[in-house]
């Protein structure tokens, strides 16, 4: 297996365990994470997102799959089940990652989800209509910005 491929192991290990710390010494102090809800995060932001996401995580349950890595470039495939703090409501997410790799760490990490999808689950039947539009995303990405941006200060 290759090194940057046990790296990925390693990172989605540590999130099973809900293990943020773990997590964030996966990556390089420069970091750019993206994914549909946090599209732009960078350095520090991206390790309080995982910190974040672990601290209120409820009902959770994660498995991983399709780890493929070489020197530069790797990929997974991970689902999420967990209950979503917002509503209460059940979620299970299937989510496709892909990343880059610079001196044995992860340099940008990016998940990609079915928004929609997504916002269905955890929003019911405003994100079941509306899922689909900017407008939701929009609102949905600033207030997660918002929730980062506070467990950051505390």
């Amino acid at each position: 297996m290759h090194p940057n491929a046990q790296l990925i192991e390693t990172f989605y290990s540590a999130f099973q365990r809900l293990d943020a710390e773990t997590m964030v010494s996966c990556y390089a102090d420069s970091i750019r994470f993206s994914d549909p809800v946090f599209p732009r995060l960078q350095g520090k932001e991206a390790g309080d997102m995982w910190r974040m996401l672990c601290a209120k995580a409820q009902d959770f349950e994660l498995t991983f799959s399709d780890v493929q890595a070489d020197a530069t470039t790797g990929s997974a495939k991970w689902e999420a089940k967990y209950t979503f703090s917002a509503t209460g409501r059940r979620v299970h997410n299937r989510i496709s990652a892909n990343f880059s790799f610079a001196d044995g760490l992860i340099v940008t990490h990016a998940d990609q989800f079915d928004f929609w999808k997504w916002s269905a689950m955890a929003l019911g039947p405003m994100g079941a209509l509306l899922g689909w539009t900017p407008f939701l995303r929009r609102k949905v990405q600033k207030q997660a910005a918002e929730n980062l941006s506070r467990f950051s200060a505390g």
